[in-house]
């Protein structure tokens, strides 16, 4: 469970950004937007392939670049 100690004195904004921060770091966010409907187990593992291959394709065309982008962008 998160928790968020809250001191006298302190303005509600801040202690809202603190218990945002320590929702986000705890992954309570992601947690709910993966229950927010059920997957049956097939349909999470052609789900999970799919984003492997995602990631895979992002880094072999990320390698491909090569060194620094800005040399390349970077025309006068």
């Amino acid at each position: 469970m998160t928790v968020v100690h809250v001191r006298d004195g302190d303005p509600v904004e801040k202690a809202l950004r603190k218990f945002r921060r320590k929702v986000e770091q705890a992954g309570i966010r992601k947690e709910v937007r993966k229950r927010e409907y059920y997957l049956k187990p097939g349909e999470q593992k052609r789900k999970k392939e799919r984003e492997a291959q995602r990631r895979r394709f992002k880094s072999i065309k990320k390698a491909r670049q090569g060194g620094s982008s800005r040399s390349k962008s970077f025309r006068r």
